[in-house]
């Protein structure tokens, strides 16, 4: 039976249906919302997703960073039952994440970030990084619900609690060797350099789109991880 695309937890557009390998099984059929930044996965599809799908989800997800992005509603519906989308929260070795699951277990509604923090390539800011961050960087997109988070005064969401984070360049490289895929440059975790290389992705997002706006810290550790794959 062909798959059909479901409706958008958040904003109800149709879903954008894309296809990964799986480890049990043939094909895994994700539906994607890249207005909203958001994955739905029917109930364990998120386990199921083989190693070098990832690698092809960054690609997804690097190809639509500059895209419009709309912040979550405060209503999400599941779109097979239609019933309240509930805020759960896990941990991972990385860190928090979060995500809305269907009280009826069809599934879940994860945004871009967060699943990154799940599967271990975004790991949460240390305090030495906040700090150094919001000397530079004000204001910065959530990860989990797109809305924006003064890191002068929050070191999480104010609206859905999810932690500030940013991808892992060591987590990606780990992550690549193990797929057999990876030549990436180890990268120190040093919060100045770090900072540095935030903001130079800022900057260069801002020449292509000089509309004032929040950073997206892992819209700009994807820039930089994409860049090191390419060299």
């Amino acid at each position: 039976m062909t798959a059909t695309a479901r409706r958008c937890p958040s904003c109800r557009s149709e879903m954008t249906l894309f296809t990964l390998p799986g480890k049990l099984y043939d094909n895994v059929n994700l539906d994607l919302c890249f207005t909203c930044q958001g994955i739905w996965f029917d109930t364990f599809e998120s386990q199921q997703i083989a190693p070098s799908g990832i690698v092809d989800l960054f690609r997804l997800i690097h190809d639509h960073r500059d895209g419009l992005r709309l912040p979550l509603t405060d209503l999400l519906s599941c779109p097979r039952c239609e019933e309240k989308l509930v805020c759960a929260l896990d941990i991972a070795k990385s860190g928090k994440f979060t995500y809305f699951r269907c009280q009826q277990n069809h599934g879940r509604f994860t945004i871009f970030g967060q699943f990154m923090i799940e599967k271990g390539f975004v790991r949460q800011l240390n305090p030495a990084e906040i700090r150094e961050l919001a000397a530079r960087i004000g204001v910065v997109h959530c990860t989990g619900c797109g809305a924006p988070v003064d890191i002068r005064q929050d070191a999480a969401c104010t609206h859905c609690h999810a932690p500030i984070a940013i991808l892992d360049p060591d987590a990606v490289e780990h992550a690549l060797a193990t797929y057999h895929q990876a030549d990436a440059k180890r990268t120190q975790r040093d919060p100045g350099a770090l900072a540095e290389a935030v903001i130079m992705a800022e900057q260069q997002r801002s020449q292509l789109n000089p509309i004032d706006h929040p950073g997206d810290l892992v819209a700009s550790g994807i820039a930089i991880f994409w860049n090191m794959l390419k060299h």
